[in-house]
């Protein structure tokens, strides 16, 4: 039996605040930098921008990056767990042709998601929109709460993160 692909949600707080929604596929952690964070709402359409790709162990960091770092702030984990593509495609070959579709098994987020990549004469390539499917874990009324609490802070210290894939 194959072993479960893991997804990670980093609350980051940079510069600015966005959600870094991590899939692993291909051995490696496929990344979207999602501003105003994941959505349980199917009405709710959340741009993701593709970042770099990260290694499997930067989905386990949490930590305040140094001022003077790329991505300098707190870093915690929103939510995590694992995650079963919809479609017999292979992952890679969705992720190729624009259209990926799987169903998250988390702690804040479950059920049928999908990304699709944006196109069109003003795209670069790197838009994407992240869609909560319609299903039973669905919710009109859901709420981003953060998962950076005070006591969640005070447990933070200073670190390096792991360093991302070349």
């Amino acid at each position: 039996m194959a072993r479960a692909l893991t997804f990670v949600v980093q609350e980051h707080h940079a510069s600015r605040l966005h959600y870094d929604f991590r899939l692993e596929m291909g051995g490696v952690l496929k990344s979207w930098a999602v501003p105003k964070g994941p959505s349980m709402n199917p009405a709710e359409r959340r741009l993701a921008i593709m970042v770099d790709d990260h290694t499997l162990e930067y989905g386990a960091f949490e930590g305040i990056i140094p001022t003077g770092r790329y991505g300098a702030g707190p870093v915690v984990i929103w939510d995590e767990g694992t995650y079963e593509p919809l479609e017999r495609t292979d992952l890679l070959a969705q992720l190729a042709a624009g259209s990926v579709k799987f169903t998250l098994n988390g702690k804040r987020l479950k059920g049928a998601f999908a990304l699709v990549k944006l196109t069109g004469p003003r795209a670069t390539g790197k838009e994407w929109l992240l869609m909560k499917k319609t299903d039973q874990h669905a919710n009109a009324r859901f709420a981003l709460e953060s998962a950076l609490t005070p006591v969640k802070r005070k447990q933070l210290r200073e670190v390096i993160p792991p360093c991302e894939t070349s």
